[in-house]
């Protein structure tokens, strides 16, 4: 990087600190403050926090990484901002209505404690060994490729970077908690928007234009049966992205984690009411279109860079730092690197609130009810600074075994998604669902998810012949996946048939056709024309972006 290049990283990260003294400005030390931002939230906030806490590691580097070396098949995963407006029109009514902090607590409410338990060891779990395990290890990696810098004073750029990134991160959000990460995000968002739309346009002009592009990728075929790296729908024999697998398989993932996942859910109940909840999500869906056009397809681009003679790629994971390095000009080089940073710490900070949201609220006040506001915030400082020990104890470990664990990153998305997906599919739609079904759903999935995330593990000592290998192991992970919410809902709907249905006055509000006419009139009103036409207009690109690359 050029001298221009640091000046431009330099003033972001001033903004950065600036935004951080704003959100702290006025906080007040309440537990309601801290972990959802004194609900108090705005659209602009909520969506710009939804799009830059999703935006990560997995993004800068695996989705350009899909893009160069399977092309399209991973758009499907991006296409989800209809989900995000299942968030905005179906659920957030329900969680507004509960007044919870926590889908575990929401559970509680809707089943029983029990099931918040199990909801919050799951995520717990799965925050800690994937989403900073993950970006922490990625973001070690992009920073020591794209600074080109290979150790600092005899240590590795990698370590260094890696722990700066979890340290600032952690610091500021152990500070301001959730309105630091949403005034943040503000600033970050456009930050990552600009960088990586410059991208796209220099390597669109370098590589010839589009239909150049579109011409190279429909050039090789990326599997046995003649499917193309433009093609979104691929036979049903493909061994990654079948078409019977991805359209659901994509959909149940993407339900449990834009629906009812801490990480996303937490920006809409941080929402000031339902209608800038509602509009955060429309503003997060819509936002959530981008993905594909500068990450994805710049991971195209390198391919066919790649293909032409035109730069070099070590692997396709490294698609987008070497555009980035190879492609911009002085200056745009800083600006992209400030967003990368911003995508990273936006994730990473996300995660840290989110965390230590579950802990001080569904396990230290849930065995403490009368402990003090200010506890409760330094529970969650502290719980905050656990999680970023994790984080910086878990690198070693992602360094030796990340390109393995990342490969899996998605397969472990779905072992977790299909239990917690039907619980709050069916606990919504249906107020026959039992809090045994709930429960036993719950544990369910998560336990034919462990069958198969424990047999591929040990898989070398299976063999590949033998019952077990082909049921747990062989399976397409996406078949897999729909088999398993499959089954789920099929025993949650037989143990509601023997086990006592909840007291419907417990649940009023909770489930559709619960809801009293004054919470009805008030939904009612949180929404108008314009709110229905950005819905329409998101829905609208998603079907013509299907039907360009269908086939």
């Amino acid at each position: 990087m050029l001298l221009l290049d640091w000046i431009v990283l330099g003033a972001f990260v001033l903004a950065l600190v600036a935004f951080i003294v704003i959100s702290m400005r006025g906080k007040k030390d309440t537990s309601t403050d801290y972990f959802l931002a004194g609900r108090d939230a705005t659209w602009v906030a909520i969506g710009a926090s939804i799009f830059a806490s999703n935006i990560g590691s997995e993004h800068l580097v695996g989705l350009a990484g899909a893009g160069a070396s399977s092309g399209m098949a991973m758009a499907h995963w991006e296409m989800h901002g209809w989900l995000i407006l299942l968030l905005g029109w179906l659920f957030v009514p329900f969680y507004s209505r509960s007044g919870v902090f926590t889908m575990p607590e929401f559970l509680e409410k809707r089943y029983n404690k029990e099931s918040r338990s199990v909801l919050s060891i799951i995520s717990l779990v799965s925050y800690v060994l994937t989403k900073v395990a993950v970006t922490v290890y990625a973001g070690g990696v992009v920073f020591k490729d794209v600074f080109g810098i290979e150790s600092i004073w005899g240590i590795d750029f990698f370590w260094i970077s890696a722990i700066g990134l979890v340290l600032i991160t952690g610091i500021y959000t152990t500070l301001g908690g959730m309105k630091a990460v949403l005034w943040t995000s503000v600033l970050q968002t456009p930050v990552l928007l600009a960088g990586s739309i410059a991208v796209l346009i220099a390597g669109l002009i370098k590589v010839g234009g589009w239909d150049e592009l579109m011409h190279i990728c429909r050039a090789v075929p990326v599997n046995e049966y003649g499917d193309t790296m433009t093609q979104l729908i691929r036979s049903p024999k493909d061994a990654t992205f079948p078409w019977t697998g991805v359209l659901l398989g994509s959909a149940i993932i993407g339900f449990w984690y834009w629906c009812t996942d801490q990480y996303i859910v937490q920006r809409v109940l941080s929402g000031r009411d339902q209608t800038q909840a509602r509009r955060g999500a429309i503003f997060g869906g819509a936002l959530k279109l981008t993905p594909v056009f500068i990450f994805l397809i710049p991971g195209m681009i390198a391919y066919a860079l790649n293909q032409q003679g035109v730069i070099t790629l070590a692997s396709s994971d490294s698609a987008f730092s070497t555009l980035v390095k190879e492609l911009l000009p002085m200056g745009f080089k800083g600006l992209v690197v400030g967003g990368i940073l911003a995508a990273l710490m936006s994730s990473l900070a996300s995660l840290f609130n989110s965390s230590a949201t579950l802990f001080t609220i569904d396990f230290y006040q849930k065995y403490k009810p009368k402990a003090p506001e200010a506890e409760l915030v330094r529970v969650g400082r502290i719980a905050t600074v656990i999680v970023v020990i994790l984080g910086i104890l878990w690198i070693p470990v992602m360094k030796g075994i990340g390109k393995v664990l990342y490969a899996y990153l998605q397969d472990v998305q779905s072992i977790l998604a299909p239990g917690i997906a039907a619980a709050f599919l069916l606990g919504i739609l249906s107020k026959k669902i039992t809090p045994a079904a709930g429960l036993t759903g719950l544990l369910t999935g998560f336990t034919i998810g462990m069958f198969r995330l424990i047999f591929t593990v040990f898989k070398g000592s299976l063999n590949p012949d033998g019952t077990i290998y082909q049921v747990f192991v062989g399976t397409n992970w996406l078949h897999y996946e729909i088999i398993n919410f499959a089954i789920v809902i099929v025993t949650m709907i037989i143990v509601s048939y023997f086990t006592p249905k909840i007291d419907e006055r417990r649940i009023i509000g909770l489930t559709l056709g619960s809801a009293t006419a004054e919470q009805k009139a008030v939904t009612r009103a949180s929404w108008n024309k314009w709110d229905v036409i950005a819905s329409g207009l998101i829905i609208a690109v998603i079907l013509v972006f299907y039907a360009y690359f269908w086939n």
